[in-house]
């Protein structure tokens, strides 16, 4: 099993910057991918951003050039930092692991789930 608690939401001003952290634990076969995804009210969960356990990123093409995706592996936590925030960034932002996935993105891949974090631009 792996546990991840994501922090670092809230509320930001439009045209800032946030970074938000998602601890892991447990099983590191099972973390070997871990990845960003954030839910706006009404609408399909989106994937943001992965990591696996080799350094391979990928980034979604809604937010290409305004997030960086870094990892302390001696923490086990993942960071996400936003950069020049715009109001639909407004979302409850989700951390998932699980073994390395065919498609890192799709948030139906994933086992895993934190519980969440809110960010308000």
């Amino acid at each position: 099993h792996v546990q991840l608690v994501e922090s670092g939401g809230g509320s930001a001003e439009s045209g800032g910057s946030l970074t938000l952290s998602c601890v892991a634990s447990g099983d590191a076969y099972s973390r070997a991918l871990m990845a960003w995804f954030r839910q706006a009210p009404g609408k399909e969960r989106e994937g943001l951003a992965s990591m696996s356990n080799d350094g391979r990123v990928i980034i979604g093409d809604s937010v290409k050039g305004r997030v960086t995706l870094s990892k302390d592996n001696a923490e086990n936590t993942l960071y996400l930092q936003m950069n020049r925030l715009k109001p639909e960034d407004t979302a409850m932002y989700y951390c998932a692991a699980d073994r390395l996935l065919m498609r890192p993105l799709e948030a139906s891949e994933y086992q895993y789930w934190g519980q969440g974090t809110q960010v308000t631009v």
